[in-house]
């Protein structure tokens, strides 16, 4: 991701790049990462999201999920590689892959409640499904933000590393861990996510992402 102006906010590239990869079988694992030094993804303008009508809210909202159902349905491994700040959209993004990697001082929250707004994208459901329902409320009402090592504690990250000087302690690890997922057998690993995938996500989760 590389929005530098826009803070890699979700446009329509990043949504037809991501279309593009379910049918590049040469594909084995997508890391998400950003070429923009502390942020990882600002997800939704939320200024702008606050000025719109209800039915530009909705229509908003409805391409921002369909994106993450995207990205949660590549048929290979995602690991979302956070270095700085993932707010709102930008930990839903996260929370659409597989595994997610985050530099110790990484910035992390669903923020929305700060601003009079509901996460839209999938965070009210994927969130409870990764810390566990408690957590996830707490997290969600409060709108509190938490680091990499806090992020480590509760579940939501795999691996939580001190950064670099590079500034890219996150993706090398990420790196690392596409290096391991790769040589192993492609139908195999596909096929898990598949049935993992299937096994969690229920009726339950459709009439959640569709109850607002």
């Amino acid at each position: 991701m590389n929005r530098p102006h826009a803070k890699n906010s979700l446009g329509k590239v990043f949504v037809n790049e991501v279309k593009s990869l379910r049918y590049d079988d040469k594909i084995r694992v997508v890391v998400f990462k950003s070429e923009v030094k502390g942020v990882f993804c600002a997800g939704a303008d939320l200024k702008e999201r606050a000025q719109m009508s209800d039915a530009e809210v909705g229509h908003f909202v409805h391409r921002l999920r369909s994106l993450m159902d995207e990205i949660a349905a590549l048929p290979v491994p995602t690991i979302a590689a956070i270095e700085g700040y993932a707010l709102g959209g930008g930990l839903e993004l996260a929370l659409a892959c597989d595994l997610r990697v985050a530099a110790s001082s990484a910035k992390m929250g669903l923020i929305e409640t700060t601003r009079g707004l509901l996460p839209g994208a999938g965070g009210t459901q994927r969130l409870p499904r990764c810390i566990g329902i408690g957590l996830a409320k707490e997290l969600i009402f409060t709108g509190r933000q938490i680091d990499g090592q806090q992020a480590f504690s509760i579940g939501l990250v795999n691996h939580a590393v001190p950064q670099n000087e590079q500034e890219d302690a996150a993706y090398q690890k990420a790196l690392a861990l596409a290096k391991e997922i790769v040589p192993r057998a492609p139908i195999a690993v596909k096929m898990g996510k598949l049935a993992i995938n299937r096994g969690i996500e229920v009726i339950v989760l459709i009439k959640g992402f569709y109850f607002f």
